[in-house]
């Protein structure tokens, strides 16, 4: 009972130290009428869908993801363009469990187009204090497996939002989204972008579960990742050439270095150099003044 108490007040400490990520509309979605809140354990979002017409789409084209310079951000160009691009590289990969997914100029029943609105920067030095922790501790008792928790300090955070249109301009499903690096979940990369990188992975599955679903990704049991998804995680060709756009996955280096608590940069190659050229979402039909666009 005593270890169960002291295991939750640990677990309640290193989440406690979050970083606080800000949930901002910034403006680069259609609309922001109709939308819920939808929180998850670490996550805050609000979000909306049509489920009925996303349900029934079948192709998607995923927009390369914004990341705006900022003058509150403390991340450079790029490092900004790293953590876009791992964005728009996990929305393609689980969008292709149920969409195919078409080029950038190809017709689509939906696009796809997310922009990150805001990031805290990891502290480098903080992290590597808790990689030379986590070694001394693997020192002190080699062979025993010691899980040690990051220092709750200097952890980075991520702000984006992100919506489904369809060929007319319509929204179709939208969400806002923060959510903070946390002690235990997140690894200690010495790197300005280090958890922004890590947390990007996290919005790409919560926003391509909302459209592939027409639900809330929070809350149920999770899934397990399709079998020919390990592959493509492990540096193998997507499901679809169009998301070779954005790059193969790090694979095997990747891990390792996030184990390692190397910067992203080092293992992560980024997107294909075409790639900065894809269009973004066609632009929505005018409204009449005082009327939403939703639908």
């Amino acid at each position: 009972m005593r270890f169960q108490r002291a295991a939750l007040m640990s677990v309640t400490l290193a989440l406690g130290g979050c970083a606080a990520a800000p949930l901002e509309r910034a403006g680069s979605l259609r609309s922001y009428d109709r939308m819920t809140d939808a929180n998850g354990l670490v996550t805050r979002s609000q979000i909306r869908v049509n489920k009925k017409d996303v349900l029934a789409a079948k192709t998607v084209r995923i927009a390369s993801t914004v990341f705006p310079a900022r003058t509150d951000v403390a991340l450079n160009e790029k490092e900004r363009r790293l953590v876009a691009n791992a964005i728009s590289r996990e929305l393609c990969l689980r969008l292709s469990e149920r969409f195919r997914i078409v080029a950038a100029d190809d017709d689509a029943d939906l696009t796809v187009q997310a922009t990150v609105t805001h990031a805290t920067a990891t502290s480098p030095t903080a992290s590597g204090a808790s990689q030379a922790l986590s070694i001394a501790k693997t020192v002190a008792l080699p062979g025993v497996p010691v899980p040690v928790p990051r220092l709750p300090v200097g952890l980075g955070s991520l702000s984006v939002e992100a919506e489904a249109r369809d060929f007319a301009g319509f929204q179709k499903a939208a969400m806002v989204w923060a959510r903070s690096a946390n002690s235990i979940t997140n690894s200690a990369r010495v790197a300005n972008e280090g958890d922004a990188y890590d947390l990007a992975a996290d919005f790409g599955a919560d926003f391509a579960k909302l459209v592939t679903t027409g639900d809330s990704p929070f809350g149920g049991i999770p899934a397990l990742p399709p079998i020919e998804s390990i592959s493509v995680r492990f540096g193998g060709a997507p499901k679809y050439v169009a998301c070779e756009a954005f790059g193969r996955f790090p694979g095997v280096t990747g891990f390792a270095g996030e184990k390692l608590g190397l910067p992203p940069g080092w293992t992560d190659s980024g997107a294909k150099e075409s790639s900065t050229n894809t269009p973004a979402a066609p632009p929505a039909p005018e409204v009449p003044s005082g009327q939403t666009l939703t639908q």
